[in-house]
């Protein structure tokens, strides 16, 4: 996982880089959403005292897309990464389009769940 996500990583631009100081970590762990159990997060953007950078889960990854083929596996990757950037690069612009996109797909994905238990 980690050869392929330098690979991918290698497929963006220099541009995209500026100032993500704390660069893109591929940690074993598997994150769980706050907003249930059944979520699981595969990548974050974080922004701190200590910088900007990317974390890919690996360990959420390995448990929801782990029967995948590379070439799958490359793809999911590449989609994840992609997504992180783009926070990364509205966080530099000051924008919050896909912020805001996440949090309407948590709450619908919310009221779905509130639904299935009435």
């Amino acid at each position: 996982m980690g050869e392929i996500l330098d690979m991918l990583a290698e497929e963006l631009p220099e541009e995209f880089y500026k100032d993500l100081n704390a660069g893109i970590v591929l940690t074993p762990e598997i994150k769980r959403s706050p907003y249930g159990d059944d979520l699981t997060i595969m990548g974050e953007y974080v922004r701190s005292n200590l910088g900007r950078g990317i974390k890919i889960y690996g360990g959420s990854i390995n448990r929801v897309y782990g029967w995948m083929d590379e070439e799958q596996m490359t793809e999911e990757l590449r989609e994840i990464l992609r997504h992180e950037f783009t926070h990364h690069i509205e966080s530099l612009a000051g924008e919050r389009g896909l912020e805001i996109k996440d949090e309407v797909q948590i709450r619908e994905y919310l009221d779905q769940k509130a639904r299935r238990k009435r």
